[in-house]
């Protein structure tokens, strides 16, 4: 290679970053401050590439969305197919065969009492529309009292008006909180590997609810709950038998049940769904991320048929009056038909479950370093704290761990001060028990 070749990739990541920098705003992100934004050019399997075409090994599937890998060819192919047939039409009063076939593949999959699909294009509408559902149901049953919801503190469920009136104790929300609706929090209790205090943590858990509960008589409307994982808070972990006795406890005082399955399902959590461990079946269940792969926006908002009817008659005052101008999108809805048939194959369950041995397999490291704490695993997902010392600064540290990893490859962002690996099922058991080694180097070289 010539080095004028050279020297003209070795400038495109700084060329690209300068040109980012004068008109994009980038979410989650103080741009002041923030000086590492990576111009990626492409992404094939597991890794994405810089222009200066460094892999990097993305371990959280691009904020939870890539399931198989970026570029999957399948996926490019049904959503090109479909792009030379329809690409779009409103789903006011009109519908087509991509809509359909998802919902009737997904159905198979799900529990037969959850049968009616209400589309949107991220989670945050997904939840948002659920809400409206809740409210409304009763409403249009004639109880005019149900306007209260529960939530867990750190729940995250999104970004709308609606999603972080849920999400109010997440962290993520403070500079709204005078525009956001009153909601009653009850405290989670994450467990996490030798978890000795599990027990107590659950009975403070079920006593709050009991105490709003009985304070708050026919006033509930719906309590939402991220099942088995919270997950911007910080990928925290409960027990099966904790939700069960929550939506239990919810269920006989007539609280509509609403799972945000957003993060958890298409097997995150080792089942297709996380409901399916808990042996559960919400009134409502939100769906998105995965979805489709990563490829392309999509959301669906799933309900009973009881939650349906109710908003049935000769009145246009008593439908859901919600919709998007890319509502159910042909394309979108080609990619996840795609996505499900991969989730289906033995290639993909196989990768699933050596995803889960890597993870079981580097248990040991991890406890080798000593200011780790509070391992976990479930299914696919793997995440553990920094031990908090008050002579540094988590935030400055956790940057700098940030920072390193970048340089060594790996895209990983924690939250807070945990590090959790969500990979895509591209990746394979040998790259990650190799990221798992990196990442405890750098983490040696970098102790507290």
């Amino acid at each position: 290679m010539k080095n004028s070749e050279l020297n003209n990739i070795m400038l495109s990541n700084q060329i690209l970053f300068d040109r980012n920098k004068k008109i994009m705003w980038h979410p989650f992100t103080q741009a002041q401050t923030n000086t590492d934004i990576i111009p990626i050019k492409k992404g094939i399997g597991s890794y994405v590439y810089d222009y200066n075409d460094k892999p990097y090994l993305d371990l959280i599937s691009s904020w939870w969305v890539t399931l198989h890998g970026h570029g999957h060819p399948k996926i490019a192919e049904a959503i090109y197919q479909q792009a030379i047939n329809l690409e779009h039409v409103i789903f006011a009063g009109f519908t087509h065969e991509p809509a359909i076939i998802l919902c009737e593949e997904l159905q198979k999959n799900l529990p037969k009492m959850l049968k009616r699909f209400f589309f949107s294009d991220n989670g945050s509408t997904a939840v948002e529309v659920a809400i409206k559902m809740a409210y409304q149901y009763w409403k249009n049953l004639g109880y005019k009292n149900k306007k209260h919801f529960i939530s867990f503190s750190g729940g995250y469920h999104g970004d709308t008006l609606g999603c972080m009136s849920l999400g109010k104790e997440s962290g993520f929300h403070n500079n709204f909180t005078e525009l956001l609706f009153d909601v009653l929090f009850i405290p989670y209790p994450s467990t996490w590997n030798n978890d000795k205090n599990i027990e107590i943590k659950e009975q403070n858990s079920i006593l709050v609810l009991k105490d709003y509960i009985n304070n708050n008589t026919d006033s509930i409307a719906a309590i939402i709950i991220e099942p088995l994982v919270q997950g911007a808070s910080g990928m925290k972990f409960s027990t099966t038998q904790f939700i069960k006795t929550i939506v239990n406890i919810a269920r006989n005082n007539n609280i509509l049940i609403i799972f945000d399955e957003i993060m958890t399902g298409f097997y995150r959590t080792g089942s297709y769904f996380a409901l399916d461990a808990i042996n559960i079946v919400p009134d409502i269940l939100c769906l998105s991320k995965g979805i489709t792969g990563g490829f392309l926006p999509l959301a669906l908002t799933i309900a009973t048929e009881e939650i349906y009817n109710a908003f049935l008659g000769e009145k246009f005052e008593k439908a859901l009056a919600h919709g998007h101008s890319y509502t159910a999108n042909p394309l979108a809805c080609s990619a996840a038909i795609a996505s499900l048939k991969l989730l289906a194959s033995a290639e993909c369950q196989k990768s699933i479950y050596n995803i889960n041995l890597a993870h079981k397999n580097s248990i040991e490291l991890l406890e080798n370093v000593n200011f780790i704490e509070k391992i976990r695993i479930l299914g696919t997902i793997l995440a553990f704290d920094i031990k908090n010392n008050s002579k540094v600064c988590m935030l400055q540290y956790m940057t700098k761990l940030k920072k390193q990893f970048l340089l060594e490859g790996l895209l990983l962002r924690p939250l807070g001060n945990t590090i959790y690996i969500l990979p895509p099922y591209s990746t394979s058991y040998d790259d990650l028990i190799n990221s798992y080694e990196k990442i405890i180097k750098i983490l040696n070289n970098n102790s507290l």
